[in-house]
């Protein structure tokens, strides 16, 4: 992903300089459109026309192939954590890429995980004391190992982004008076203790493959699903096809889909 940004970085630094005519054509696509029409592209014209054509056409080449590449490994990652870890990977706001990080640090570290508690010191995620005078509070930890902070850091910011209660959680935070890295710090240590639980324990997480068979079967629509069940059809195609674990209302949903 690195890679593919820094080449998609030299084509926009590229169009900058380019003559009006490139310029005004691909200038205004989006980064994707772009990536498709350069790599299309036949250079012709004078000779800085070839020139800069011929750059963009082999950059946007390589973008195409990073992104594929990209787009396979990261296949292959979820194959591999969903079958080591389905309930970590089911957890809301765990992507591939995270929940390969959370199995890796845990899995190079068994002698480390005694507790909850020191699974979130390993990954840097227990409140430090920062005290002063009269003033009580804690700071985020500067130790642990980084790479999972960074995905509990992650996971907290996927949450605030589209999860009701964790979004309820941090308007009542920040209304209490607390700022914006306080509450991830506070969200990355619940966040440790449920990963922790996922680690350690084996999490049933409900079969889904079945619904979206069944719905088709009873020509029930998406729309006249999530209107029975009063959610966004897009919730209920996020939980058919495994993009989010919603347990409560995969169980209602699929009551629903055998009785209609």
């Amino acid at each position: 992903m690195k890679a593919r940004t820094a080449a998609l970085n030299q084509i926009g630094s590229i169009l900058i300089s380019a003559p009006e005519a490139i310029r005004s054509k691909y200038g205004p696509l989006n980064s994707r459109d772009r990536a498709d029409a350069l790599a299309r592209i036949r250079p012709a014209g004078d000779a800085v026309h070839v020139a800069v054509l011929t750059a963009l056409k082999a950059l946007a080449r390589r973008v195409k192939e990073l992104t594929a590449e990209h787009e396979a490994l990261t296949k292959d990652i979820d194959t591999a954590v969903t079958a080591d870890n389905p309930g970590l990977r089911a957890a809301y706001g765990v992507g591939p890429d995270t929940a390969a990080q959370l199995l890796i640090t845990a899995g190079g570290n068994p002698e480390r995980m005694r507790t909850e508690a020191s699974f979130a010191a390993l990954c840097g995620a227990a409140p430090v004391p920062a005290s002063s005078g009269r003033t009580n509070r804690h700071r985020l930890s500067r130790g642990g190992d980084r790479a999972a902070n960074a995905a509990l850091y992650r996971i907290a910011l996927v949450r605030m982004a589209g999860d009701a209660r964790t979004r309820e959680y941090a308007a009542r935070q920040t209304a209490a008076g607390r700022t914006k890295k306080e509450i991830i710090r506070l969200l990355k240590r619940a966040i440790a203790r449920e990963i922790f639980r996922c680690l350690t324990t084996r999490v049933t997480v409900p079969e889904i493959a079945d619904l979206r068979p069944l719905r088709q079967s009873k020509n029930i629509t998406l729309s006249a699903a999530a209107r029975h069940l009063g959610v966004w059809p897009s919730r209920i195609s996020d939980v058919e096809r495994g993009l989010r674990r919603l347990d409560d209302l995969t169980h209602a949903y699929r009551d629903w889909l055998q009785t209609a």
